[in-house]
Order: C-alpha cells, then sequence, then structure tokens
C-alpha cells in the first residue's frame, strides 16, 4: 500500500499529521522545550581481536552493572597507549574501564571566513600524535526563549537533571569534531557502529551538551562503536544565499546537512582502525537529532554511508521550503544593513553579530503554535533554522507525501516520549491542575469535539490525574507523526519499521518530571547509574536501561531490537500499529490511544 497526498491507509491511525519538530537546543537556560537524558546499565566488556584496553591496564574484578568504576586501575592515560592512524594524522585517546576514548577529532576544516556557509572540506593533515582528550569545539548558538504560558521551564531543575558534570567546551567555528568510543582499536574484529545525531532542533546544541551523551557504556556493554559529533547549525548551517549569490552558494541552505554527510564519509574512511564496521553503520538521534536521521534518508549523498536508522521524537516529515530560508536570508541582510550585492561581506561578520541578526530575525516569525496538536511544536517554517527541499542536495521531503524511495532498504527504530513537551519540569503547577482546568484548556482547543476527546483519553487512561490526561492529548501529534512516519516506511514493503513509547517516570522531583521529552536518551546510551540525578540510580532503572540499551545496540547489528530481555517485539504494521511500551514492565500494545489521537487528529 503506497501513501500520497490522495490515498491515506485504511486505518485511521496512521493518518498524516502536520509535522513538527521541538527545539531541544533551548533547554539550557530558559527554554520551553525540555530536553532529557535518562539511564541504562553498563557491563563488563566483552571479548575480542586487537589491542584492546586490557592490554594496557592492570586486571580488575567484574563491575555491577550500571556503574562506571573509577581509582587506580580505571583510567589509563599515556603518551604511548590508545593510538590510532585517520587519514588526516594519529590521534591519542584514553582508556576508561576497558573503552577507549576519543574526543575532538577533526573530520573537516574549520568553516569560517571563506568557508562560511560552503560544503565542508577535509580538515589538514597534521605530523606527528594529536591528542584527543576533550571534546572540540561547538557550533556558536545563541539561546532563544520561547514564551509560553502553558509550562514555560525556569531551567533549574532541567539543568539538575540533565547536565551533572558534563563538559560543554567551546564554541567556535572549527567546530566539525568527531567523538569516537571503542572496545578495541587497530584490530580486526569489524562492530556495528552507532552514529549519533544530537538535539536542539537544527539551531542549537553539540554531541557533549548533555551528559546522557557519554558512549562509553553503550560502547562496552554492546560491544560496539558509538559516534558523536559537532556540525554547523542554525544561521551557519542554513543560510540560503543561494538566490542571492548564485552558484557559489547553491548548497548554503544545506550545508549542516552536508556536514553529516562528511561526518559518515569520515566514519567510512577511519573507523575500521577504531574497531568497526564501515558496512554496518546506525545513524540514530533524538529530537533534532531526529529530523537530520529523517533528512539524511532523504540524501541521494548520504547513501551507502549508513545501513540502520533510529528517529527518536523526531519525526519530521517535511523540511523547509527554499523560498522561505530565502527570505530568512534577505531578512538577516537587513538586520545586519547590508545590500544583496554586499551578500559575500557575510563571510566576515563576527560571530556574535551574525548570532544576534539570526536571533532577531527569528523572533520576528512570531510565537509557535498552540495546543492543537502539542504544545510548543515546530516545523522548519515555524522553527526558522533548518534544512530546505532544494531539489539537489535534498530533493524531496522526506516523509511526506510517502517515505523515501532512495532508503527504501534501510530498515527503521522510530518512538515517542509519552509526555513530550507537556510536563512537570519545573512546572509545579503540574501537581495542582485539576479536572476543571483540563476541560477548560482543551475546550480552548478542540471546542465542541473536546469532551469526547477527554472520554477517550480517560478510557485509555482511567487512572491518569487531569494533568496527565492534559499532557496526552496536548501531545497527541507528537506521537501520530511516529506512527504515520513508521506507516509510510512500512508502505514502501521494503525493509520493517519497529515502534516504540516511552512511559517511565523519574522518581526525582516525586515523579512529577514524567516522562518528559529526552527522557530516554540515556536508558538508550546505557546510563542509568551515570545519570543518577535523573534516575535515582534505581534497581527498575537500571534494569530498564539495559534492556533499552540492548535493544538499539541489537537493531544497530541485526536489523532487529528483539532480545531475550524484552517480550517480542513484532514490526509494525499499519493495521496494528504495534508498539513496544518502555516501562518498569515493557509490554507491546496495538494501535495505543488510537482514538484519542484519531479525534484529536480530526478536530
Amino acid at each position: 500500500m503506497k501513501l500520497s497526498d490522495e490515498v491515506q491507509p485504511t486505518e485511521p491511525i496512521c493518518k498524516p499529521t502536520q509535522n513538527h519538530l521541538d527545539r531541544r537546543g533551548w533547554l539550557r537556560s530558559l527554554s520551553a522545550l525540555v530536553t532529557g537524558a535518562a539511564a541504562g546499565a553498563a557491563l563488563p566488556q566483552t571479548s575480542g581481536a586487537g589491542k584492546r584496553a586490557s592490554e594496557h591496564a592492570s586486571p580488575k574484578a567484574k563491575t555491577p552493572p550500571g556503574t562506571r568504576p573509577m581509582g587506580r586501575n580505571g583510567l589509563v592515560v599515556s603518551d604511548s597507549k590508545a593510538i590510532v592512524e585517520t587519514t588526516a594524522g594519529k590521534v591519542r585517546g584514553y582508556i576508561r574501564n576497558g573503552t577507549f576514548t576519543f574526543k575532538g577529532i577533526p573530520y573537516g576544516a574549520p568553516t569560517g571566513g571563506a568557508n562560511r556557509f560552503m560544503p565542508p572540506q577535509k580538515p589538514k593533515p597534521w605530523a606527528g600524535v594529536r591528542t584527543a582528550l576533550r571534546y572540540g569545539r561547538t557550533c556558536p548558538w545563541s539561546t532563544f526563549v520561547v514564551e509560553n504560558g502553558d509550562n514555560a521551564p525556569k531551567g533549574d531543575e532541567d539543568a539538575f537533571l540533565l547536565y551533572r558534570g558534563n563538559e560543554q567546551g567551546e564554541a567556535g567555528e572549527d567546530c566539525l569534531r568527531v567523538n569516537v568510543w571503542t572496545p578495541e582499536i587497530n584490530g580486526a574484529k569489524k562492530r556495528p557502529v552507532m552514529v549519533y545525531m544530537h538535539g536542539g532542533g537544527f539551531a542549537t546544541g553539540s554531541g557533549n551538551e548533555i551528559l546522557a551523551y557519554d558512549g562509553e557504556n553503550m560502547s562496552r556493554r554492546g560491544d560496539v562503536v558509538v559516534v558523536t559529533h559537532n556540525h554547523r547549525l542554525n544561521v551557519f548551517g542554513y543560510l540560503n544565499l543561494a538566490e542571492i549569490g548564485g552558484e557559489r552558494y547553491a548548497g548554503s541552505g544545506n550545508v549542516g546537512m552536508l556536514d553529516q554527510v562528511a561526518v559518515l564519509e569520515w566514519v567510512r574512511d577511519n573507523i575500521s582502525n577504531f574497531g568497526g564496521d564501515p558496512g554496518n553503520v546506525m545513524i540514530f538521534g533524538q529530537s533534532g537529532g531526529g529530523g537530520k536521521v529523517n533528512a539524511l534518508m532523504a540524501m541521494p549523498a548520504a547513501m551507502g554511508l549508513f545501513h540502520r536508522a533510529a528517529v527518536q521524537s523526531g519525526s519530521l516529515l517535511r523540511l523547509g521550503e527554499p523560498e522561505d530560508s530565502a527570505k530568512l536570508a534577505a531578512a538577516i541582510l537587513v538586520e545586519l544593513s547590508l545590500t544583496s550585492s554586499q551578500h559575500d561581506q557575510l563571510q566576515t561578520v563576527p560571530t556574535e553579530r551574525l548570532l544576534a541578526a539570526s536571533r532577531a530575525v527569528v523572533k520576528g516569525l512570531g510565537r509557535p503554535p498552540g495546543l492543537r496538536r502539542g504544545t510548543l511544536w515546530f516545523s522548519i517554517r515555524r522553527m526558522g533554522w533548518g534544512p530546505c527541499r532544494d531539489g539537489k542536495i535534498l530533493p524531496t521531503h522526506p516523509f511526506d507525501p510517502a517515505a523515501p524511495q532512495i532508503s527504501a532498504h534501510i530498515p527503521m527504530l522510530i518512538g515517542t516520549d509519552m509526555n513530550e513537551f507537556v510536563h512537570g519540569v519545573d512546572n509545579p503547577d503540574a501537581a495542582t491542575f485539576a479536572q476543571e482546568d483540563l476541560e477548560k484548556r482543551v475546550r480552548e482547543v478542540f471546542g465542541e469535539k473536546s469532551q469526547a476527546i477527554i472520554q477517550a483519553y480517560r478510557r485509555e487512561y482511567p487512572k491518569a490525574d487531569p494533568f496527565d490526561l492534559f499532557s496526552a492529548i496536548s501531545t497527541a501529534g507528537v506521537r501520530q507523526s511516529a506512527f504515520v512516519q513508521a506507516a509510510r516506511k512500512t508502505a514502501l514493503g521494503a525493509a520493517l519499521a519497529y515502534e516504540y513509547l516511552f512511559t517511565w517516570h523519574t522518581p526525582m522531583l516525586d515523579g512529577r518530571p514524567r516522562a518528559f521529552h529526552a527522557a530516554e536518551i540515556a536508558f538508550v546510551f546505557g546510563n542509568a547509574a551515570l545519570c543518577d540525578n535523573l534516575t535515582g540510580g534505581t534497581p527498575e532503572a537500571l534494569a530498564l536501561g539495559g534492556k533499552m540499551c540492548d535493544a538499539w545496540t541489537n537493531f544497530a547489528r541485526h536489523g532487529n531490537p528483539n532480545h531475550e530481555g524484552l517480550p517480542n517485539w513484532p514490526a509494525f504494521t499499519p493495521d496494528k500499529c504495534q508498539t513496544m511500551i518502555f516501562d518498569n514492565e515493557c509490554v507491546v500494545k496495538n494501535d495505543p490511544e488510537g482514538e484519542g489521537r484519531r479525534l484529536v487528529e480530526e478536530a
């Protein structure tokens, strides 16, 4: 069954929805889009050939799942160990608890000056051994404050839950850097490679922004190679000057996505020396990172560079249009008092001034839409910065009106969090939200349909309090987009899709945060103990984290997330919409919220 504008699936649960994507990078200060980290467990390293960390450290006892032991034998930093050859020169990392770590390796040249708004270039080779002990620079980005009367966080609880002890790094246009975690270097074994795309919409964030992105535990537990990276964002990655500047700037509106392709090319050319298999690469990302995964699924230049894909709370079905991004570029020139003939001067405008202009232009787009289909969701048009369907780098929208044929053979893992953007983080009023508040707020948006919607969700969640029902109704469109994406992927008939819903509630802050946006990330990365500010380090969190980490690493290895720790997880079909529910008890449910989501979609 094919999906198009005219023909929709016969099952109403999978009808298309207006697509939205959050701007998760606004979370660090007074953001209205809250990211989360969750948790998983670490296991001792598995055996394998080649130079493993055990050759460089004294033997140590096995450690309990979910811990990362420190001490004399836990960390090895040496001038003569953990050295790997790359295409640009040798790099030296360090070894911790049986895992090799390399941070801040250049995969591209600096992007400032004459390289600003240009496709990424190869890094300049270096002599000797370059240290790779700390994260590299991040793309400059501003903190955008989204005004919202529904659920505007103050920031303290968000920071507590997400950022403890993380390295942030400096900002700068020399930001094309990768980080690698691996159980083995310079050996014969080739492991699955998992390349993570960070969140923050297409405007903010970095590959080391939150603590949950640390890849050590996932690498060790899953016997995989984990890669995170930084790339160009916002005005630096998506300023479309093609109409103003001609052929020289033909790709400027999508250079942020070309950076992602450059990362995958670096993996293809280098990852074997880090113990990885360039023929088995999975890309996965959350929120804006999920949007980047979707865009890569539709990019001809990316084909052949990855073989599995996972989208976490980022089912962006449509990209921007060239005319919209061209209007942004024209507005930037006006904000900087430049004429169209002076567009080349944009390459020399100081970073902070360019960011200030970008902030002013995006603010001028107006406030985001309200509750309908989810509070504080953004299309690319509302978000401002993001890739555009230019007919060449991105010939089509990734999943509208159908899934991309060029990546039909790539299996997908797709899902969302229960409470996404309407939750209790930095929102103590959630505890006092009453039935009359629920009815009033839903009626303001859905009018005469409001009671039917509330009743449908009450039947779905009979024990839920009024705020939980309000959250479910408000965020129904996020889940709907994920189901639409899975249905369109499945309709191609070439590769399977697997759907999930994360519903686990943190015990911290009396459970008020709920399953908020990005609360699954650290579970996926195997970091339940590391991120105990969120999880409390409870046995339940460690167990769930192990199950989720194993599902993602199994999907990377086989294209199937099933393992013995989970009930059988069937592939998605539009008639049943089979969905794995991740919680203290993991179960498979068909068509979750089907009646309620249909009513919300039709309202």
